[in-house]
């Protein structure tokens, strides 16, 4: 299978926070791979700018050896040097007025404009502003912004109410690379181009849904940012409540950016208040050398979770009476993402005692996001063999490296794909305002229950999938979490 590459238009794009550890692994390197694929015009600028000061060979000097490290180039690729002449740097004072002039004379008409704020969200505002200030939020003008959006509410609505001083909403693009994922997008595929699952896909057929994130490494390096965030701010209120979104919305009437984005609004506007009961939240504990939790937040007596694991209602028509379960945290068995659906059993089997496990097991369709993307579908099948009728469930299985070919294995990263659709003025995969600020709306009480209880984190062994609790929350209602696993 062949896929297509179409290019975009000339475009300037300009990296905030170009010497960042972001733009070195993921946006420039991204980009590279996009100029190589043939999608990016080579009239075209990037134009890194922070607040370093040094000239563009400095600046190209420092792509080149990100790129390789991470990109795992040859540092001699003749691509390597033909990308790297569409670089150019400013030096540039996000609070001041340093840099602004030069940056506005590298930007030419006529091509698209586009600025990624790779930088601390307490700049964000700042940047809208000189970039308004000095005539750089026209009309066709856009910028991106990373996560996170706000830490609660009031800092949501503060900061949309900042970037919409200076931009229309259709020019903001918040971005979460989860949505830029191929089994992602492939989940809308599955459920709106067949029509194998979408009369299945509602709580009469469906008995839950569990969504697993999963990761090996602790906060590491990130100790004290992530102690004043937490793995439900972390994770929970913008990657995960993207892919429950994606599975629980109704069909848009059109794969309009606008029309996906008023479906997934509906699910967030549709959550039932958690439970205080319905949700377990944990700290990893030490293991040998390696430190716990609280060591490498540097808060002996921090109560800022590492894991956390709730079971979510949706109250409309399909899903009423289907839980979702959901589940993040670091130090854990394997890193894994993937959403598992998980149907009901058949009223009645005419093959009691043909099952090889001593009971009947119910059809799932897990789709991971990684590692290896792709889906399968377990069913239950005969057992092969004269051993007369027995049953046994298998999985119909679509690694997409495998089914694609070499297509599949060198899908484009998710960055790569989220920026092209920058450049093409697509919003469809990024997220509007009032879906932050409403998923905000139901996550703050969550939150401000925690902070004003006094029961602290269930701790829990590195290398496990998390506190025993854990494993209650679904034990009461009868059912159990799929094993975390690579």
């Amino acid at each position: 299978m062949v896929s297509r590459v179409i290019p975009v238009d000339d475009f300037d794009l300009v990296i905030f926070g170009a010497t960042g550890d972001l733009a070195r692994r993921k946006i420039l390197p991204g980009l590279f791979r996009r100029f190589v694929a043939g999608q990016i015009p080579e009239t075209s600028q990037i134009i890194g700018a922070a607040r370093t000061a040094q000239d563009d060979a400095a600046f190209q000097a420092d792509v080149r050896a990100a790129i390789v490290e991470f990109g795992k180039v040859d540092k001699k690729s003749p691509d390597l040097d033909r990308f790297l002449m569409l670089l150019h740097y400013v030096s540039i004072d996000a609070k001041g007025e340093g840099g602004w002039k030069e940056l506005k004379a590298k930007m030419r008409k006529g091509a698209i404009h586009a600025f990624y704020f790779s930088v601390a969200p307490s700049l964000f505002g700042d940047l809208a502003e000189r970039l308004a200030a000095h005539g750089m939020a026209h009309g066709d003008a856009r910028i991106v912004v990373e996560k996170p959006f706000g830490r609660d509410l009031a800092s949501a609505r503060a900061l949309n109410a900042t970037l919409r001083k200076h931009f229309d909403e259709h020019q903001i693009y918040r971005i979460d690379h989860y949505l830029g994922k191929e089994t992602v997008q492939n989940l809308m595929a599955v459920r709106f181009a067949n029509i194998l699952f979408e009369p299945l896909w509602n709580a009469q057929y469906v008995d839950h849904v569990q969504i697993t994130v999963a990761e090996t490494v602790g906060v590491g390096g990130r100790g004290s940012y992530y102690d004043n965030s937490g793995a439900i701010r972390d994770m929970v209120q913008n990657h995960m409540m993207q892919l429950l979104c994606l599975i629980a919305m109704e069909p848009p009437y059109h794969f309009d950016p606008d029309a996906v984005r008023d479906e997934k609004l509906k699910v967030i506007r549709a959550l039932e208040p958690v439970e205080a009961t319905e949700i377990v939240r944990g700290q990893y504990q030490a293991n040998g050398d390696e430190g716990s939790y609280l060591t490498h937040a540097e808060n002996p007596d921090s109560r800022t979770e590492s894991y956390v694991a709730m079971k979510v209602r949706i109250s409309n028509w399909r899903w009423q009476g289907t839980p979702f379960y959901l589940r993040t945290g670091k130090r854990l068995r394997a890193r894994t993402s993937e959403i598992a659906v998980v149907f009901k059993e058949p009223p009645h089997s005419i093959f009691e005692d043909a099952h090889t496990s001593g009971e009947p097991k119910a059809n799932e369709l897990v789709i991971r996001l990684q590692p290896n993307e792709g889906m399968n579908l377990k069913v239950m099948i005969k057992e092969p063999g004269p051993g007369g009728m027995r049953l046994v469930q298998v999985p119909l299985d679509m690694t997409f490296a495998d089914a694609l070919g070499p297509e599949g294995a060198d899908m484009p990263d998710a960055y790569e794909r989220l920026i092209m659709d920058v450049i093409r003025g697509n919003q469809t995969l990024f997220m509007r305002g009032d879906e932050i600020e409403a998923s905000w709306a139901w996550t703050d009480p969550i939150i401000q229950a925690w902070d004003d209880g006094k029961a602290r984190p269930e701790p829990y062994d590195p290398g496990s999938s998390g506190p025993d609790e854990a494993l209650g929350l679904m034990h009461r209602d009868g059912r159990r979490w799929r094993e975390i696993r690579s």
